[in-house]
C-alpha cells in the first residue's frame, strides 16, 4: 500500500509538474523527498484511527490523489503551486474554477487508481484492518525523519537556504516534495497570520508617529513637477554594481552606453541596494513602498496580500496605467499574485514573449531581444504609463557564448568575477539598443527613465579577485559595504544631468519619483526622502543593520571612517545605531502586521 501510494505521488510529481530536475543528485533528492512525504502521512493515519485502520488509509489515498489532482489542475492554470494566501483569494480561485473542466484531462483519472483498488480490495475483505504496532509506528517516524534530514541536506546543497529564502514554488516542491511543501507552507502561513491577527491600529498609528519623526522634505522647487504627466520608464539592471561605472578593462570600456548616459542624467553615486533575501524582488518591493524587505524570505511571497501605499497604486488614480515587463514565469517570486497587490494593470511574462534557443541566455530571453520585444508591446499601451522592464542576461551564474561578447572575460581566480565582466557589458549593449527602439517608437520624449542595480551580483566570496580588479591589497568589511553601491540614474529627455554624491539607498526612490511627477508624498508612510531635498540627512540604512553616513560607515559591530576606510571610535557611529534599529523594526510591523490596512479603512469611513 505505501508503496503504491509513494509511487503515485512520485510519478505525478515527476512527469505532470515541468519541474527542472536535472542530473543524478536531483533525482534521488526527488525520490527521497516523496518517501518522506509517505511515511510521515502513513504514519500520521495510523496512529490516528487505530480502530479502523482500512478506512483511514482509503481517506489518506482519497485527499492526497484529491490534493495532487488541485495542484495539478493549479499549475495547468498558473504555472504555479497553491498556497494557503492563494486559496484565501477568491477573486483567483473564481478565475480557475470557471475553466476548470477545461483543464481536466481523461489521464487525469490515473491519479486515483490507487483509490480505485483499495476500494476493491474492502470490498473483497482483502484489506488489513489492523493498524502498525508501536514498534512499527517508531520505527517508521524515525525513518521518516532521517529521509528529511537527508533530503533537506541535499536541498541545502542544490539551492543554499532554500526554505529561509523561498523565490520559486517550483524548486521547492522539486527539493521537498508536493506534500512537504504543503505542510511548510501551512507552517510559513500560520506564523505570518499569527502577526496579523494581533496586529492593531494603535501599532499604526505607533509607526505614524515615528515617520513624523523623520526629517521633512523640503522640495526642490526647480525640480518639483519637472516630469509632470510624462511615462515613467524603470529599468532593474540586473546585478549591476556601481564598480563597473567609468571602469576599463584592458582598455575596453564595460559600460560605455551607461557612460555616456550619465552625463547627461542625474546620477548617484552613493546609492546603495538594501535588499535582503528576496534579491530582485526586494528590490522592485523597496521601490515601489519605500519600505525595507523583510529581514528574512521574501515580501513577495510572505506578504503578498498586504495593502500597501505603492507608487502604481498612487499613480494609477492619477491616470497612469502601470505595466510590468519580464521574460520569466509569473510563479517566479510570486510575481503574478504579488503584482496585482502593488497597482500593477499588466504584467507581460514569458508566456507574451517569442522565446528560443536562439534568443536565450543563461536564466532566459536575452536582454536585448527582450527590449526588442518590450517596446512593441509598450507602444501598444495607454498613456501615460508606469513601467517597470526587469532584465536577465546579467544574473548568475553570468554564462554567456564566445559569439554574445563584446568584451573579454576579466583573469582572475574567480570564474564568477571573470564572466561577470561580458556579461555586463552585453547588458549595457542591450540599454543603448532600447533607448533606441524608444526613440524610434516616438516613446522617448515625453517620458522620464530611471535605472536602478537591483542588488550586488559578486558576493563576499570572491574579495581576493575584486581586490585584484580595484587595485587593493585586501577587501575589508568596509569595502565591502562600499560594493553594494549600485548605479541609479534619473534620466529626463532635454534637462542638463548632474553627479550627485548624496548618500541615499532604494527607499529613497519612490518619494524622489512622485516629486518629479508632482505628486504630494504628504501623510505616505515612507521610510525614504526626495533624492534632491534640500535638507535630507546622509544616511543610509542597509538591510543587515550596516549604515551609511557622510562621515562614517557602521558594519559587523565596527565603526569606519568613511574617509580613509579606517577603524574608528564606535562614539562616532552611535547616534546613528539607534535610529537605523528603528527604521528596520518600523518598516517591518508595517509588512508583519499589514497595518496600512488600518489606513486604507480609514480613508473609506
Amino acid at each position: 500500500m505505501a508503496l503504491c501510494f509513494w509511487l503515485k505521488n512520485y510519478l505525478v510529481q515527476r512527469y505532470c509538474f515541468d519541474l527542472p530536475v536535472k542530473g543524478f543528485y536531483q533525482e534521488i533528492n526527488l525520490l527521497i523527498g516523496t518517501s518522506s512525504s509517505v511515511l510521515i502521512l502513513f504514519s500520521f493515519f495510523m496512529l490516528g484511527f487505530r480502530s479502523k485502520i482500512h478506512i483511514s488509509i482509503l481517506a489518506l489515498s482519497l485527499l492526497s490523489s484529491a490534493l495532487l489532482l488541485s495542484d495539478l489542475v493549479y499549475y495547468r492554470f498558473f504555472n504555479d503551486f497553491i498556497t494557503i494566501p492563494v486559496l484565501l483569494l477568491a477573486d483567483n480561485m473564481s478565475v480557475l474554477w470557471s475553466s476548470v473542466f477545461t483543464l481536466l484531462r481523461p489521464s487525469d483519472l490515473l491519479i486515483f487508481l490507487d483509490t480505485f483498488f483499495l476500494v476493491l480490495m474492502i470490498n473483497n475483505r482483502k484489506m488489513p484492518k489492523t493498524a502498525w504496532n508501536p514498534s512499527q509506528l517508531v520505527a517508521a517516524t524515525a525513518l521518516a525523519s532521517l529521509l528529511i534530514f537527508f533530503n533537506l541536506s541535499m536541498a541545502d546543497k542544490i539551492r543554499p537556504g532554500l526554505l529561509n529564502r523561498t523565490f520559486d514554488r517550483q524548486i521547492v516542491v522539486k527539493s521537498i516534495g508536493a506534500y512537504n511543501y504543503h505542510l511548510y507552507d501551512i507552517i510559513t502561513s500560520t506564523q505570518i497570520g499569527y502577526k496579523k491577527a494581533f496586529a492593531s491600529n494603535d501599532d499604526l498609528a505607533t509607526v505614524e508617529s515615528f515617520v513624523k519623526q523623520l526629517p521633512k522634505d523640503e522640495n526642490n522647487k526647480k525640480l518639483f513637477g519637472a516630469a509632470k504627466g510624462y511615462n515613467v520608464v524603470l529599468v532593474s539592471m540586473e546585478s549591476l554594481q556601481s564598480f563597473v561605472i567609468d571602469r576599463r578593462i584592458e582598455g575596453q570600456e564595460v559600460t560605455p552606453y551607461l557612460n555616456r548616459l550619465i552625463k547627461e542624467s542625474f546620477y548617484f553615486e552613493n546609492f546603495y541596494h538594501q535588499t535582503g533575501q528576496g534579491k530582485t524582488s526586494d528590490a522592485e518591493f523597496i521601490i515601489d513602498t519605500s519600505l525595507f524587505p523583510l529581514p528574512s524570505g521574501a515580501v513577495f511571497f510572505s506578504n503578498a496580500q498586504n495593502v500597501y501605499d505603492s507608487t502604481p497604486n498612487i499613480l494609477k488614480k492619477l491616470g497612469y496605467y502601470p505595466a510590468v515587463f519580464h521574460a520569466n514565469n509569473r510563479s517566479f517570486w510570486n510575481r503574478g499574485n504579488m503584482y496585482p497587490t502593488m497597482g500593477y494593470e499588466r504584467f507581460f511574462s514569458s508566456s507574451d514573449y517569442n522565446i528560443t534557443e536562439d534568443n536565450t541566455i543563461g536564466w532566459g530571453l536575452n536582454d536585448i531581444s527582450f527590449f526588442r520585444q518590450s517596446v512593441e508591446k509598450l507602444r501598444g499601451l495607454p498613456q501615460p504609463f508606469y513601467s517597470k522592464f526587469i532584465t536577465l542576461t546579467n544574473h548568475y551564474p553570468f554564462n554567456l557564448s564566445e559569439k554574445n561578447r563584446l568584451i573579454p572575460e576579466y583573469a582572475s581566480g574567480s570564474m564568477t568575477l571573470n564572466r561577470y565582466i561580458p556579461t555586463v557589458r552585453y547588458m549595457d549593449e542591450a540599454l543603448k539598443i532600447f533607448f533606441e527602439e524608444m526613440k524610434s517608437a516616438g516613446l522617448y520624449e515625453h517620458s522620464i527613465f530611471v535605472l536602478y542595480g537591483d542588488h550586488y551580483g559578486i558576493s563576499h566570496k570572491h574579495h581576493k579577485a575584486m581586490a585584484k580588479l580595484l587595485g587593493k591589497g585586501k577587501i575589508n568589511w568596509y569595502d565591502h559595504v562600499q560594493l553594494q553601491r549600485v548605479p541609479l540614474i534619473i534620466h529626463i529627455p532635454g534637462m542638463k544631468g548632474k553627479r550627485m554624491g548624496t548618500i541615499s539607498g532604494q527607499v529613497d526612490l519612490k518619494p524622489t519619483l512622485l516629486h518629479l511627477l508632482g505628486v504630494n508624498t504628504d501623510g505616505q508612510l515612507n521610510f525614504g526622502l526626495d533624492l534632491f531635498a534640500g535638507n535630507r540627512p546622509e544616511l543610509a540604512v542597509l538591510r543587515d543593520g550596516s549604515f551609511i553616513t557622510d562621515r562614517n560607515v557602521f558594519t559587523k559591530n565596527r565603526c569606519y571612517d568613511k574617509a580613509t576606510g579606517m577603524v574608528t571610535e564606535p562614539a562616532d557611529c552611535e547616534p546613528f545605531k539607534e535610529e537605523a534599529v528603528k527604521r528596520l523594526t518600523y518598516s517591518d510591523s508595517i509588512v508583519y502586521g499589514d497595518l496600512l490596512r488600518f489606513a486604507n479603512r480609514a480613508k473609506k469611513l
